[in-house]
């Protein structure tokens, strides 16, 4: 299964996906002005659709069909206006429209991930200081072990005390972890073993509180610079 941002529906490039085989698919989220004729009502909020291939894309490859089906799944979280999923995942016997759209949501994990790398590993300094290729591959090489390996350890301690990792801070394991680098180095090869547990027993006090799936909070901002809600200052009483 392949997760696409929003309103990426590029016919070449998905139906390639359904034609490599090895049951291969693909999962979007419709914008709202994407067009689409609906072939087959598979039950509430869940057809089969048609989609117009264009030309262009039909004489950059002559074997690209005119049309292509693909499955819509309308639903709507509370707060949030209704939206619409495309996939190639046909058949609703054996993929319910629930557990597609709890799919498409798992991607926010990754999200996350990016962020953690982005904002906390690397402090936002994402540029790459190496001059050649061979010095670039080895830098990002290094961020991605660094970053696994601190997933590793929150790991292992979410196992020990039966919580999913996600409930473990990474930001304050990483803290953690980085001040326990700066001692390995004045710590005698014995006290380690001792400082690691230590480590251990720290990262596994981060448990953050149970995510609140039913929480509604949409999206907005304070200064109106995009298509979503502006966020104004509530009234206060004397």
């Amino acid at each position: 299964m392949t997760v696409v941002d929003r309103g990426f529906l590029s016919a070449p490039d998905l139906l390639a996906l359904e034609r490599g085989g090895n049951n291969r698919h693909w999962l979007s989220r419709a914008k709202k002005n994407t067009r689409t004729r609906v072939v087959e009502k598979l039950g509430p909020g869940d057809q089969i659709v048609e989609r117009e291939v264009s030309g262009q894309a039909r004489r950059r490859d002559p074997t690209l069909p005119r049309t292509w089906r693909a499955r819509a799944i309308s639903y709507q979280h509370k707060g949030f206006p209704t939206s619409i999923l495309l996939t190639s995942l046909i058949d609703a016997q054996r993929y319910p429209a629930k557990e597609v759209v709890a799919l498409y949501h798992e991607r926010w994990e990754l999200e996350i991930g990016y962020d953690e790398v982005k904002t906390h590993l690397l402090a936002r300094v994402e540029t790459i200081r190496s001059k050649t290729e061979t010095g670039v591959r080895q830098e990002l090489w290094g961020q991605l072990l660094a970053y696994n390996l601190v997933r590793l350890a929150i790991e292992r301690d979410a196992a020990v005390i039966d919580v999913a990792p996600t409930r473990i801070s990474f930001l304050n394991a990483l803290r953690l972890i980085r001040a326990a680098w700066s001692w390995t180095n004045l710590a005698s090869p014995g006290a380690i073993p001792k400082h690691m547990r230590e480590l251990r027993y720290q990262i596994a006090l981060l448990v953050l509180p149970p995510r609140r799936a039913d929480r509604s909070f949409p999206r907005a901002v304070k200064i109106k610079m995009s298509s979503y809600p502006r966020k104004r200052p509530r009234a206060t009483c004397a």
